[in-house]
């Protein structure tokens, strides 16, 4: 398996670090993709990425940050370059949920980290909330530029989902797909492909049923990908091949 969306620089997870990945490889996670969302945390990735062969990182500025905290397209590529185990832009992307940031300047950041992304031709990690149309609109603007799109977390509408497969986005469920109360999203990832399919934890956050209120961490992956397989009327082993090879396929094709 492959933990696609984590944040290692978080606690408890940095702190426990060697058991939390321990506690990954028992239950056959092989790659783990932490997460940038701020220009201190990109500081911690590029540390984490050296602590173990199966850590890779991300470089970007989540929408909540990006009023603090800015950053270039040629700052961003040139994190890309630095480090070859630096395979992602992001997360970037809209959140009118919170609004924790001006929107006109999450929507700058947001076309800054896209432009980062087709230049140096790696995934763009993708968070949206709320803000369907505009991401739609705004990634629909590059969709002659050969950019690879991650939704990551996805809870969108199944609408979104459909146009969102026009441009050829790949879409990763979380732990959400395990409570009681998302038989829509359930739904969704139901009919998305599954050559379009990734898993994450989105660790610390959203644990999974039936770890819900508790910190997550990466091991808990399993039980998101069973109740995934469950939705979409597969073997569990089915569908762990399946976005491991899609993984693959995204970030390192």
């Amino acid at each position: 398996m492959i933990d696609s969306h984590c944040h290692l620089d978080h606690e408890p997870l940095i702190d426990d670090l060697s058991n939390v990945l321990q506690r990954s490889k028992e239950v056959g996670i092989e790659k783990l993709l932490t997460i940038s969302t701020s220009l201190k945390s990109f500081l911690n990735v590029k540390e984490l990425i050296n602590k173990d062969e199966i850590i890779y990182g991300t470089i970007g500025i989540h929408p909540h940050e990006c009023e603090t905290d800015i950053i270039s397209s040629d700052e961003i590529i040139k994190g890309v370059k630095e480090n070859p185990k630096i395979i992602g832009v992001g997360e970037t992307g809209l959140d009118y949920y919170y609004d924790n940031s001006d929107r006109e300047k999450q929507i700058s950041s947001f076309k800054t980290h896209i432009e980062a992304s087709i230049k140096c031709k790696v995934p763009l990690i993708v968070h949206s909330r709320n803000a369907e149309n505009d991401t739609f609109e705004i990634l629909n603007d590059y969709n002659q530029s050969d950019l690879k799109i991650l939704m990551h977390c996805f809870t969108g509408s199944k609408e979104f989902s459909k146009k969102l497969l026009k441009l050829n986005s790949f879409f990763s469920a979380s732990g959400i797909i395990t409570f009681k109360n998302s038989i829509d999203l359930q739904k969704t990832f139901k009919e998305i492909p599954l050559d379009r399919i990734l898993i994450e934890t989105d660790s610390p956050f959203l644990a999974p049923v039936p770890k819900r209120g508790k910190k997550n961490e990466p091991s808990f992956l399993d039980y998101t990908a069973l109740k995934l397989a469950e939705i979409k009327e597969i073997p569990k082993d089915e569908l762990v091949s399946a976005t491991t090879r899609n993984f693959n396929k995204l970030f390192f094709n």
